[in-house]
């Protein structure tokens, strides 16, 4: 088993990782530090204090809120999008890519899905405008729930003990 630093994690965070090194951490077995690490990683490039205990995308986390000790999603910003069991995109700004002009700043003229049939959905921040998600579903399907964490689960998968409200 291999075993990384907290510099090489963040390294793999940032993207400036060696392309070898990326390929054997995520060859080889998981050390036992690797999600402390990481956590650490992602705590330490963010302005709020709330406890990271799972990131959930680039600029979207799941932590444990100050003062009540309840699970939210956050952006990198430190917006809250609400308990992580409900859908954090409800709460998210939404631009819908539902005409052919608006597919042409993203595509080729002719290349592009044609929105009678497909439209893209792009979540971003209210609050810094980061983009966090894209989905690409039929014009009249229900904004998608990605991920439901079974927190308890996880927790026990990485040995660690879990927060009090799961």
């Amino acid at each position: 088993m291999s075993s990384y630093t907290k510099q090489e994690v963040k390294q793999l965070v940032d993207g400036t990782l060696a392309w070898d090194t990326v390929h054997q951490m995520i060859s080889m077995p998981k050390d036992a530090d690797r999600y402390k690490l990481y956590m650490e990683v992602i705590q330490d490039k963010l302005s709020y204090k709330h406890k990271v205990i799972m990131a959930l995308g680039p600029h979207l986390n799941l932590a444990i809120r100050d003062g009540d000790e309840e699970i939210h999603a956050f952006c990198d910003c430190g917006k809250d999008f609400g308990h992580y069991k409900g859908n954090w995109k409800l709460n998210a700004n939404i631009y819908v890519r539902d005409t052919a002009e608006k597919m042409d700043q993203v595509y080729p003229r002719l290349m592009s899905p044609d929105t009678s049939w497909q439209v893209y959905r792009e979540y971003s921040c209210p609050d810094c405008g980061t983009m966090l998600d894209i989905e690409a579903p039929t014009p009249w399907y229900m904004v998608m729930h990605d991920v439901k964490p079974d927190l308890k689960t996880f927790f026990e998968w990485v040995g660690i003990k879990a927060p009090k409200k799961i």
